[in-house]
């Protein structure tokens, strides 16, 4: 995994983190603010799926590009 990709999801990491303190401390009603923190848990998980559907996407373009210049060598 390259640097972009561990600092990308560190950012992710750290959003949610950071909405999910927000939401505790905030005050509301106990049932309010499960169902926040379960609303902000699926968002995470979809982008995470996104991003790492988009870098695996990326990776085997390269792999593909390194093969064909493989080829062109052998």
């Amino acid at each position: 995994m390259n640097t972009l990709a561990k600092i990308a999801i560190a950012a992710g990491a750290g959003l949610v983190a950071g909405g999910v303190l927000g939401i505790l401390f905030a005050p509301d009603k106990g049932e309010n603010t499960r169902k926040k923190i379960a609303d902000s848990g699926k968002k995470l998980t979809d982008t995470v799926k996104e991003k790492m559907g988009t870098l695996k996407v990326n990776i085997k373009g390269k792999t593909e590009a390194v093969k064909e210049g493989m080829e062109e060598f052998a």
